[in-house]
């Protein structure tokens, strides 16, 4: 509540004085109370105009896809055609002629796998090839028919409704996804999970219980490989250009999409998936009265947190976090909801709140989640994993902020994060020590785990300002403001707060895990009756 009248008072100051109303950017007429809405962020705007067009498109193509299922009895080859047909009527209206661009390069990539597959070389040569137009792409700006010759040039006054080099990074993904798969599936790499103990553990992939037979969880479709039938071009193509997943994910693995396929998921039911849509609409109400009343967005991008104080900045760049959040939960969990309605199951992005994470490696594992599985599948497993932890930060790091843009403010951000991330994987390389082990027992370690939580946080934050606030240009002038004698104890108060806050965080997650090994129990003790 503190938060929200300090943002309401500065939106207030900022706006509705006439002079000085022009510097924030992205305003409109909103529909709660006269208001204005704060638009200024760019996804959002995009895709909040477009909600009505894709939730018709949703409605279409999963009845069409139902119908086809259930009358024809269409599964695997048959539903990639069909997806194919489909996504490529899709795709072909966000992009316009550039279709000829991704068709080249994925076809390329495909020809590639193919023919290399299975050989040491070939992951050194997947990678090199995708990085190569990851960064050609954006250099180039998607490309002009017409560098390819005057007689081209007619192609490109129908380029679409999106930039096709902008989406053309999920498709990347997909394309590494699919190579690696195969390379993977060609010389039989064993899998790094511990299936006896998963069998043991999941519900889905225990024969004999009650409405899962033939079923399998996420982890087992992504990690098990298909049929060398199913590695074809057809399905490849369908996985690229899947219409529910195309423009923003959740990021799905080609094992897991080609299983699906084949045999719809059952993770969910009908009425988990009313529910999980329920959920949304609940949370796009919610984003509609914050941008009604918390201009966060207008005022970070706008410049005028140079005018305010260190506190108004600070809860600005807390707000902005909470928005991207929030924001970032609703794109995912829409297109997510439209492929389990079509049967494909795919990672939550956003398995945790944001305001329930004290370190870094948990705020990571939770935000994006599915982008992070795929990273450390596709990169930090085959870089060594935890034998090279400490480089292999960087190097994800490096690749995430080349993947989302080339622009120095995300790499100042990806690399304020590893700095961050050092001491973390430190202290707790050091923790998991047997000389430790009696230590984490003590009130003491308690006390030293809020406080270091409360300086990740603080962090966190602090990376986050630099990257999607003031950027590295406005990082001294924050520094210089932030670090003065008199701003002191408010620094000190900020870290107050959030020892507070991971405190209580320790505390929910303690009560959790003692519910969780309670039901254990009982659940032992049913057995044992039986």
């Amino acid at each position: 509540m503190f938060i929200n009248n300090v943002c309401v008072c500065v939106c207030e100051a900022e706006y509705s004085s006439g002079a000085n109303g022009r510097w924030l950017y992205g305003l409109k007429p909103g529909w709660i109370a006269g208001r204005q809405m704060d638009l200024s962020d760019t996804q959002w705007r995009n895709f909040r105009s477009g909600l009505p067009a894709l939730t018709a498109v949703m409605a279409a193509f999963s009845i069409l896809g139902a119908c086809l299922r259930t009358s024809l009895g269409l599964k695997g080859r048959g539903m990639a055609r069909f997806w194919l047909l489909a996504s490529s009527v899709y795709v072909i209206y966000l992009h316009g002629n550039c279709v000829l661009f991704i068709l080249a390069i994925v076809l390329g990539n495909y020809i590639l796998t193919k023919a290399l597959a299975g050989k040491v070389v070939f992951p050194y040569l997947l990678w090199i090839y995708n990085l190569t137009f990851l960064v050609s792409n954006r250099l180039y700006s998607g490309y002009k028919f017409a560098s390819f010759g005057e007689q081209f040039a007619f192609l490109d006054q129908h380029r679409g409704a999106l930039r096709w080099h902008i989406s053309f990074n999920m498709v990347m993904l997909r394309m590494v996804s699919f190579g690696l798969d195969y390379h993977w599936a060609q010389i039989s790499q064993p899998s790094t999970i511990n299936w006896e103990n998963h069998m043991r553990k999941c519900e889905l992939c225990t024969p004999g219980i009650s409405g899962t037979e033939g079923s399998s969880c996420y982890l087992s479709r992504q990690e098990k490989p298909v049929s060398g039938a199913q590695y074809n071009l057809v399905t490849y193509l369908a996985y690229l250009l899947y219409a529910p997943l195309y423009i923003a994910g959740p990021i799905i693995t080609f094992n897991a999409f080609a299983s699906q396929l084949e045999n719809i998921q059952k993770a969910y039911s009908r009425k988990d998936i009313a529910i999980y849509g329920l959920r949304w609409l609940l949370c796009f109400l919610l984003i509609e009265f914050l941008t009604h009343h918390c201009y966060f967005n207008a005022l970070a991008i706008s410049g005028v947190w140079q005018r305010l104080s260190p506190l108004e900045i600070f809860i600005i760049g807390y707000g902005v976090l909470n928005f991207m959040w929030l924001k970032f939960l609703l794109i995912w969990r829409f297109f997510r909801f439209w492929a389990l309605i079509d049967g494909i199951e795919t990672l939550e992005n956003m398995t945790k709140c944001l305001n329930n994470c004290c370190d870094l490696e948990t705020f990571w594992k939770s935000w994006h989640a599915s982008y992070n599985r795929y990273l450390v599948r596709y990169l930090y497993i085959p870089l060594g994993g935890s034998r090279w932890r400490f480089l292999n930060v960087w190097i994800i790091f490096t690749f995430v902020a080349i993947w989302h843009d080339l622009e120095w403010r995300l790499l100042s951000w990806a690399w304020v994060t590893c700095v961050l991330w050092g001491p973390e994987l430190l202290v707790k390389s050091l923790m998991r020590t047997p000389q430790m082990a009696s230590f984490k027992k003590t009130n003491a370690y308690r006390e030293c785990h809020a406080l270091a939580g409360s300086l990740n946080i603080t962090g966190l934050m602090l990376a986050n300002l630099v990257g999607f606030v003031v950027g590295p240009d406005g990082m001294k002038l924050l520094a210089s403001r932030m670090l003065s004698r008199e701003n002191v104890p408010l620094l000190l108060a900020i870290v107050f707060s959030f020892y507070i806050g991971t405190k209580l965080m320790l505390a929910i997650h303690d009560h959790a895990e003692k519910s969780q090994e309670s039901k254990k129990q009982v659940s032992s003790r049913k057995q044992l009756i039986d």
